[in-house]
């Protein structure tokens, strides 16, 4: 399978200045073409990477019964462990479940904030009792987070708009990382991840390396992600293709059942609770109506979990 219509971009082009016109015209065509991008030159120092991913490895090592009980569907709010079997992202299968396992966390927040009480999807994190935990996936959420909404200033200036016109909108966010591991197998075994589209904002995933994850740019044939040692991979979710009118792309992915374990991040970008997502100035006329982030985030987690969550 081809992998010449995912592009790699250097984020350090726009960040040093020495290229940030050529930067956004690049990512103007994967974000209106295939909806992903690979991103080096990041900053996000690899030996966090390594960290995060090591004590991902520590909790999914322990017994089920002690990963029990983070489940998610105890601690709410979208945080927690997720186990085998618990999720169908490909809505055209309902029978299918993803054969994979997760831990979410979500923005950190003090036992006394306000925002616990007066909006949606907030909530405490749960933190396994694995060394080193929830300080190093506290700071990698942190840099990841970041680098988002960096991002977003490139694609607010390929839009016409102000470089800070979405910060507002993405420095409370109800943004999700996910720790996933994919048991290997021979292929048989049905699928890691099913066919889906991401629900934020953008996604920006980091994986281990082990082959798996595919794309299916629209009206094409399934392709290979390229596998870049140190990158990530970027792509626009369905709450920014709707937030620009469809002018960028939201591209359906999966991930197959891998031949050895699968690891990787996935950080979610939704938006603020509250932020307001409606068709972008200069985009046409709006072809959905406005709804929140809040909302549209609900709307999407419901038709998820073969058990649902509540907000």
């Amino acid at each position: 399978m081809s992998t010449t219509a995912i592009p790699i971009l250097d984020w350090s082009r726009f960040t040093s200045g020495s290229d940030r016109d050529g930067f956004v015209s690049d990512l103007s065509s994967a974000c209106r073409g295939t909806g992903f991008f690979l991103v080096t030159g990041h900053g996000i120092p690899q030996s966090l990477i390594d960290k995060t991913l090591a004590v991902a490895d520590q909790f999914f090592a322990l017994p089920s019964e002690e990963k029990a009980k983070y489940d998610i569907r105890k601690v709410g709010n979208n945080r927690g462990w997720s186990g085998p079997g618990t999720e169908n992202l490909d809505d055209s299968k309902p029978d299918q479940v993803d054969r994979k396992e997760a831990f979410n966390t979500g923005l950190e927040l003090e036992p006394d904030d306000p925002r616990l009480t007066t909006q949606p999807f907030r909530g405490m994190n749960a933190w396994p009792d694995v060394p080193d935990f929830r300080e190093t996936v506290t700071t990698y959420f942190d840099a990841v987070h970041a680098l988002g909404v960096d991002l977003h200033r490139a694609i607010a200036l390929d839009l016409g708009l102000p470089e800070d016109y979405f910060a507002p909108s993405l420095n409370e966010p109800l943004a999700t990382l996910r720790m996933l591991r994919y048991p290997g197998g021979d292929g048989t075994e049905g699928i890691g991840a099913g066919a889906h589209t991401d629900y934020g904002s953008i996604t920006l995933l980091y994986s281990d390396g082990e082959p798996g994850l595919q794309v299916q740019p629209r009206g094409k044939d399934w392709i290979e992600v390229p596998r870049v040692p140190g990158a990530f991979i970027i792509n626009i979710a369905d709450c920014l293709m709707r937030w620009t009118n469809d002018i960028y792309v939201s591209t359906p992915h999966r991930v197959l059942v891998p031949r050895n374990p699968r690891r990787s991040l996935a950080f979610f970008l939704d938006p603020n609770p509250d932020a307001l997502i409606a068709a972008l100035p200069g985009t046409g006329e709006a072809k959905y109506p406005p709804i929140t982030g809040a909302e549209y985030l609900k709307m999407r987690l419901d038709a998820t979990y073969t058990e649902k969550i509540t907000a």
